[in-house]
Formats: structure tokens, C-alpha cells, sequence
């Protein structure tokens, strides 16, 4: 009986071993496909900063300046949900040549402009109530979800054209997919920093355009795994 079983044993080890180095012939390919699309939006960062020697009159001003920007954010019917209050600070500094304190507070409003057409009447304003800094300018898309989509399918295309141009000189053909990994990053629009334009101008009526805003890629990168028939 013991024998029998450890016959049986063996048996079904070498039949595991078996399936176990069974390979399934197969191609490993990689497939990128990118989406070239024209911002309709921008993400515009920008910051009141106030400096002197008391800590309350730092504060008082700068919500001043604050205030006067909401108000006039308010007048450019911009949506309550496109600009928020991003950070606020107040922070002591000392000189040590002087021997004495200084205080420095910043508020940062961030604010997503949906109609670049109000870009330079936005950023003017701004500066006319008390904006000190443009710390960045980001175009984005609306519909990024929809080019993310679009660019996926252009990679798995991709992928799928370079498996059958590999195979095709050697008379087989592409089968069903085997593995699928989604190797694309996260969609990072990048910063375009923004200068703060001259008020003083020989024409102040004549059309001014500010804004070079270019493209934008959104890229998805795919590797998939096809069987050979």
C-alpha cells in the first residue's frame, strides 16, 4: 500500500512538474499613444504679501488687499467653486544686524479661469487691488478625461501594430491578450510662469494679447503581453 501511494506520488509530482514549465509561446510588446490638445483653461496661482515691523498692521494689511481682490474676483462673475483661498502665513523675521523683528504675511488665491478670453482683464485687476506675486500660470483641459481615453486606445493600437510587424516574418499570427500593465504617469500639466505686465502703455485702447498658450501632451504608455497562434 505504501508503495502504491508513493507511486502515485511521483506520478503526480512529474505530472505538476509538467505544467508547471509548459510555456505558452508569446510576444512582449510596448505601445505609447499621445494626445496633442489646446488648453481651454488655466490654473493662475497669485499672492498678496505685506512686510513691516508690527505684527498686527502686517496682518490688517494684507486682509485689506485681500478683500479688495475677492471683491473684484466676484465682479468677473467668476463661479464661487473656481477660486479659493490656497494659504495663508505670518511669520516673524529677524535681523540680526538691525537686533530687531520684521514681520512678513502672505495669502495665496487660487483660481481656475475656464474662459481664457478674460486672462489679461483678470491678471490687471488683480494687480490694480493688490496682487504682488504671480507665483504660476497652468493651462489644463477641460476634457482631460476624454483625450486620457482617447491616448490609451492610440497605445493599445500601437502595441498591437508592433507585435504583428514582429510576427509577420515569421508566418504567425497575433492572438488574444495575455497581460495588460498600464505603465502611463499621472497627468501633470506643467507651470508656465507669468510676469507682471507694464500698466504704462503708448495706447492703452489698442488690443493686447499676453498669452502664448501653445499645446498640451497627454501620453498613456501600455505593455501587453500577446499569445502566437
Amino acid at each position: 500500500m505504501k508503495k502504491a501511494l508513493l507511486i502515485l506520488s511521483m506520478l503526480f509530482i512529474s505530472m505538476s512538474y509538467g505544467q508547471e514549465i509548459k510555456q505558452v509561446p508569446q510576444i512582449n510588446v510596448s505601445g505609447e499613444g499621445k494626445v496633442k490638445v489646446v488648453p481651454d483653461q488655466a490654473s493662475i496661482a497669485v499672492t498678496v504679501e505685506t512686510k513691516g515691523n508690527n505684527a498686527k498692521d502686517v496682518k490688517k494689511q494684507n486682509d485689506e488687499k485681500i478683500e479688495a481682490v475677492l471683491k473684484f474676483i466676484k465682479k468677473m462673475n467668476l463661479a464661487p467653486a473656481d477660486y479659493k483661498t490656497q494659504r495663508v502665513s505670518l511669520n516673524p523675521q529677524y535681523d540680526y544686524e538691525k537686533k530687531k523683528h520684521s514681520y512678513n504675511a502672505t495669502q495665496t488665491i487660487e483660481i481656475l479661469l475656464k474662459d481664457l478670453s478674460k486672462y489679461d482683464e483678470l491678471m490687471e485687476g488683480l494687480v490694480d487691488e493688490g496682487i504682488n506675486r504671480i507665483d504660476n500660470v497652468t493651462f489644463q483641459s477641460s476634457k482631460l478625461a476624454q483625450y486620457q481615453s482617447e491616448a490609451r486606445k492610440l497605445a493599445m493600437k500601437e502595441a498591437k501594430l508592433k507585435a504583428e510587424d514582429y510576427v509577420s516574418v515569421l508566418g504567425q499570427k497575433i492572438g488574444r491578450a495575455m497581460t495588460i500593465s498600464d505603465n502611463s504617469q499621472t497627468y501633470s500639466p506643467q507651470p508656465m510662469y507669468a510676469a507682471m505686465k507694464t500698466m504704462e502703455m503708448s495706447d492703452t485702447r489698442a488690443p493686447r494679447e499676453t498669452l502664448a498658450v501653445g499645446e498640451i501632451n497627454i501620453t498613456a504608455n501600455v505593455t501587453v503581453s500577446f499569445i502566437l497562434e
